[in-house]
């Protein structure tokens, strides 16, 4: 019941808010909500500016730190909200008005275990960035190295806990409320924006998502990863190389400094390409603010490693095949994809999806290249999918929102180019070897391996079985021998025509 109340209360606050800025319409999607709607619209600001998706989203800014996410996730559900104000949502700023520097510095002796001055030999109080969970300090280390140090907000742990514990208890009442909401599964989605949050919380795994990253890109040519200082690093504290450059969708000062910007999108493109498709580890959140262009080398830098996505090999596959899919009119190609993937239950109607992602290709694909968005075409087909039981794809949302924030960069460094033109001829080949005959056998191959490698342990296990096992009559010292062999070899048989089958 307490829980009830306090959030009952919460969600009066937000509708409040919501009024203020003339941004109700999200209480329209439950029909059991619209006489507390009635009541609320008697208090909207109709004076309140801009489209509807900037007037929510100055509204989730406003009520804090996890709105703000949940908004950020809202981005990628167009089918829910709609095009346009997903779009408007995607440019959500995530920022809030520093913390005292007092605080911040308090943060940093008590994680790290050490007075300020062991560790520093100057700390700017002033941050030079404050953001929903963090804000951000530059420094000196004690060994002469320029950082940046990212801490904390005091109390953040418990406030996004309240506001988790509110979506997840707003989620459960809608689907009770209006039950045709439950194929958006919102529960389920808010649980996924909860885990993400909560490891967003944890600046250690921050440290180490940028420790991969900069180990996958260490050869990359014009694109590089500030260091971790471990030493200076802890659960609420992460210190970073120090990094200055130029936003990297401001074209006119690219220009100003003398640097080339569709150097920069090739280089941006095979970055983009090689996350995605040959690491299959991304950066989920590089928005401009996170992706500086060096000055003096125009080399990329990227910033926040907070939010990061993964994509198993399995998944690049079947990602690569939609796309060629797409790209050649080829919609029974990609309906496949779904089902043999699993995506789709497999009594759902293979004829009519081929048809809807007809309806979604068509539309598009005789536009020139430069005015297609493969990122919303992604988003519209998941949405789509979901209308026939897919289950949500958390890896594929977060992939889908970081391909619209990549090519909304590459349109601002050239209009002409879709980031895409450049990144597919290494599709194209990365496909050839990772779709092809030949890297189905390297497959098969490898599977065999590693099953020879196990077999000694597997015939062990069963040997020790069989012999714990009380047996009606021992077999004699030779015969159990000859059985073993037995059993060897046809095991190796069957090793021998499945790798010759596969």
């Amino acid at each position: 019941m307490l829980r009830g109340a306090r959030n009952l209360a919460r969600l009066v606050a937000c509708a409040r808010c919501l009024a203020r800025h003339n941004a109700l319409f999200p209480m329209e999607l439950v029909p059991q909500l619209h006489p507390v709607l009635r009541i609320a619209e008697r208090f909207v600001d109709r004076r309140a500016p801009g489209r509807p998706g900037e007037r929510l989203a100055r509204a989730l800014q406003e009520m804090g730190p996890a709105f703000i996410k949940l908004g950020q996730s809202l981005a990628t559900r167009a089918d829910l909200l709609g095009e346009t104000i997903a779009r408007d949502l995607s440019l959500l700023q995530d920022r809030l008005p520093p913390f005292p520097a007092a605080e911040a510095r308090a943060t940093v002796e008590r994680e790290l275990e050490q007075p300020l001055e062991a560790l520093f030999t100057s700390f700017e109080d002033r941050p030079v960035a404050a953001a929903s969970i963090a804000q951000v300090h530059f420094a000196t280390t004690t060994e002469g190295e320029q950082v940046a140090v990212k801490i904390l907000r005091p109390g953040i742990e418990e406030a996004i806990g309240r506001d988790l514990d509110f979506f997840l208890w707003l989620a459960e009442w809608a689907e009770r409320l209006h039950p045709p909401l439950r194929r958006y599964k919102p529960v389920e989605a808010v649980r996924l924006v909860a885990r993400s949050t909560r490891r967003e919380m944890d600046l250690r795994l921050e440290a180490a998502a940028a420790a991969e990253f900069a180990e996958n890109n260490k050869d990359a040519v014009g694109f590089r990863v500030p260091r971790v200082d471990w030493r200076r690093t802890g659960r609420r504290v992460v210190t970073f190389e120090r990094v200055e450059g130029l936003p990297a969708d401001e074209r006119e000062r690219l220009l100003a400094a003398g640097l080339d910007p569709d150097a920069i999108l090739e280089r941006a493109a095979v970055v983009f390409f090689n996350q995605v498709f040959r690491d299959g580890f991304f950066h989920a959140d590089m928005h401009p603010g996170n992706m500086l262009i060096d000055p003096k080398t125009g080399d990329i830098v990227a910033l926040d490693f907070g939010i990061m996505g993964r994509l198993e090999l399995a998944d690049r596959r079947n990602l690569a095949e939609v796309l060629l899919g797409f790209l050649e009119r080829d919609y029974a190609r990609v309906a496949d994809v779904f089902f043999r993937a699993g995506f789709l239950p497999p009594d759902q109607d293979r004829a009519a999806f081929t048809q809807a992602c007809r309806a979604l290709g068509e539309p598009i694909l005789g536009l020139p290249l430069n005015e297609i968005s493969f990122g919303r075409l992604l988003g519209q087909l998941l949405a789509t999918a979901e209308e026939f039981e897919m289950e949500t794809q958390p890896q594929l949302l977060l992939l889908q929102k970081t391909m619209v924030v990549a090519e909304g960069v590459g349109r601002a460094l050239n209009p002409s180019v879709n980031i895409w033109t450049l990144a597919r001829p290494l599709v194209e080949q990365w496909m050839r070897e990772n779709l092809g005959p030949e890297a189905q056998l390297r497959e098969a191959v490898a599977e065999g391996v590693s099953t020879l490698r196990r077999l000694p342990g597997a015939l062990g296990r069963l040997e020790r079985l069989l012999e714990a096992g009380p047996p009606r009559t021992a077999p004699a010292p030779g015969e159990r021998a000859r059985d073993r062999l037995a059993m060897l070899l046809a095991l190796l048989l069957g090793l021998v025509l499945g790798l010759a089958l596969g």
